[in-house]
C-alpha cells in the first residue's frame, strides 16, 4: 500500500490528538480520585443545611422602621457592596459602648424596649411575663446562626441562651465609620431592627466583634442573607469595609448572585 507524505502527516496529527485526549482523560480521573480521597469525602459526608435561610426585619402592627442616615439601596447585595468605600480599620482604643447610647432603648416609640421587640419578632409563640405587654418570658424558634431549634426562657441564667446580636457589631462599626456619625445616629444604629437578630448565645459570643472575613454563621444556608444584611446596614449607616472583608463577602455572594439587599418593609398581617 502506498502512503503519500500528506496522508502520513494527517495520520500522525490524528495520533497526537488521540494521545492528547487520552492524557486529558487520565488527568481528569486522577484529579477526581484525589478530590474524593481528600475534600470530597468530607463534602459528601457533610449533612445538608436545614437551618433558616433568612431572618425577619419588621413585624407589622407594632414595629416601626428606624430612620437611618440613608435608605438601604434596592437591588443586588453585590452591587451595594461595590458601592461601599474600602478602607483599613480606624483605631479602636477609644471605643466605648456608651457612644452608642443606652442599651435597648425604645427608639421606635412603640412602648417596648428594643430587646423585647426583637425577641417578640423572632420567637415563635412568644409568651409575655404576667402583667406585661412587652417583656417576653418564653418562646421557641429555629435559630438562624446554628440552624438548631432553640428555646428561650427568661431567667438570671437561662436568658443567656438567646442573645440579641448586632449583625454589624458595634466595635466593628466604630472602626469603620461610626465615629463620624452623630450620637443619635449611633443610637439608632444600636437599636435598628435591621441590625438585630435573636441568636444562639454561644454563637454570638464566638462572633464577638468579628466581620465577615473572620466569622460567618455555622448555618451555611443563612450566610447569603447574613452578608447581604451586613452590606445593607453598612450602606444605610455610611460605613465602609476592609479589603479582606469585601473579598469574603464576594465569595459568599458568588454562590447566590441574585441575593438582594435587605430593605426594611412591613409585609403580611399583624402578629
Amino acid at each position: 500500500m502506498t502512503v503519500t507524505w500528506a496522508g502520513f502527516r494527517r495520520a500522525r496529527r490524528r495520533s497526537r490528538q488521540a494521545w492528547a485526549l487520552v492524557a486529558l482523560a487520565g488527568l481528569a480521573v486522577v484529579g477526581g480520585l484525589g478530590w474524593i480521597f481528600t475534600a470530597g469525602q468530607f463534602a459528601a459526608a457533610e449533612p445538608r443545611s436545614t437551618g433558616p435561610r433568612e431572618a425577619p426585619v419588621l413585624a407589622p402592627g407594632w414595629m416601626k422602621a428606624v430612620p437611618a442616615p440613608r435608605p438601604v439601596p434596592p437591588g443586588t447585595a453585590a452591587a451595594a457592596l461595590d458601592s461601599l468605600p474600602v478602607k483599613g480599620r480606624a483605631a479602636r482604643d477609644n471605643y466605648d459602648r456608651a457612644a452608642f447610647g443606652q442599651a435597648w432603648l425604645d427608639v421606635d416609640r412603640n412602648g417596648c424596649d428594643t430587646r423585647n421587640d426583637i425577641l417578640r419578632r423572632d420567637l415563635g409563640n412568644a409568651q409575655f411575663m404576667e402583667g406585661s405587654r412587652c417583656r417576653v418570658g418564653a418562646g421557641t424558634f429555629q435559630e438562624p446562626y446554628t440552624g438548631h431549634p432553640t428555646a428561650f426562657r427568661r431567667g438570671s441564667e437561662s436568658s443567656k441562651a438567646v442573645q440579641i446580636d448586632h449583625v454589624v457589631a458595634l466595635g466593628d462599626a466604630w472602626q469603620k465609620g461610626a465615629q463620624q456619625l452623630t450620637a443619635q445616629q449611633r443610637e439608632y444604629f444600636a437599636n435598628d431592627p435591621l441590625n438585630l437578630i435573636a441568636a444562639d448565645g454561644p454563637a454570638n459570643q464566638d462572633k464577638s466583634a468579628s466581620d465577615a472575613a473572620t466569622w460567618l454563621p455555622p448555618n451555611k444556608a443563612f450566610r447569603c442573607h447574613y452578608v447581604a444584611r451586613q452590606i445593607s446596614v453598612k450602606a444605610a449607616y455610611l460605613l465602609w469595609v476592609t479589603p479582606a472583608e469585601k473579598d469574603a463577602m464576594k465569595r459568599i455572594l458568588g454562590s447566590c448572585p441574585g441575593q438582594q439587599t435587605i430593605v426594611p418593609q412591613l409585609t403580611g398581617p399583624p402578629r
